[in-house]
């Protein structure tokens, strides 16, 4: 599976492109900004189909690519159900805030369990309710981005509307904790020393989590 972590934008927030070297099939995942970067990214991987465009959630700060994207690929926009009308309708503020486009609203709404396809890989959805309460990490063996869920020693931030620590920390210590030491850790913005680290590594070290 082809992974590219790019920093975009000006919130150091980390897209994805994520695609099937066999099939020449993608996904964007969290395209915040400079979507020609990630475009370029694509086509430099040989990833010739961007599928979808997937959001961790719904904040403006990991959409404000989404349009764009949508437009120049046709991608298909998913999203946790809980986070869709979050995600189509951001406060004015918000906006205001990331100074970013309004993303369209998902084509595909997704819950605990379900998979996102693309080529021969696909990536398990796993319900992460804190930071918003449609917050999702992206599974696979190996692999988890985990988006405003987890950070590199930190976790996100949970005082913006929906947010909830106790919710926040009983996701990452019920499920993200659980998986196996060695999986990568992909988070959604670039605030650790580090811009990876393992679950290994952060059941050490992550004051939040230990």
């Amino acid at each position: 599976m082809i992974i590219e972590q790019i920093q975009v934008g000006n919130f150091a927030v980390f897209a994805y492109v994520v695609g099937c070297p066999e099939t020449g099939e993608g996904i964007v995942i969290d395209p915040a900004d400079q979507v020609e970067v990630l475009l370029d990214v694509a086509k430099n991987r040989k990833i010739d189909t961007i599928k979808y465009i997937v959001n961790t959630h719904g904040h403006a700060d990991h959409a404000g690519g989404n349009r764009e994207m949508k437009e120049r690929t046709n991608a298909q926009i998913v999203v946790h159900k809980d986070d869709a009308e979050r995600l189509a309708n951001p406060s004015a503020l918000a906006i205001q805030m990331f100074q970013c486009e309004t993303s369209p609203p998902a084509d595909i709404t997704v819950e605990e369990g379900d998979r996102v396809e693309f080529g021969n890989h696909s990536l398990a959805v796993i319900h992460t309710p804190g930071h918003t309460p449609g917050g999702i990490c992206l599974y696979t063996n190996g692999y988890v981005f985990t988006g405003d869920t987890l950070f590199v020693g930190g976790i996100g931030r949970t005082d913006l509307p929906g947010g909830s620590m106790a919710q926040l920390i009983q996701s990452i210590k019920n499920k993200l904790i659980a998986l196996p030491d060695d999986t990568l850790v992909f988070p959604g913005h670039n605030y650790g020393s580090s811009p990876q680290s393992t679950i290994g590594k952060e059941k050490q070290s992550n004051p939040f989590v230990r």
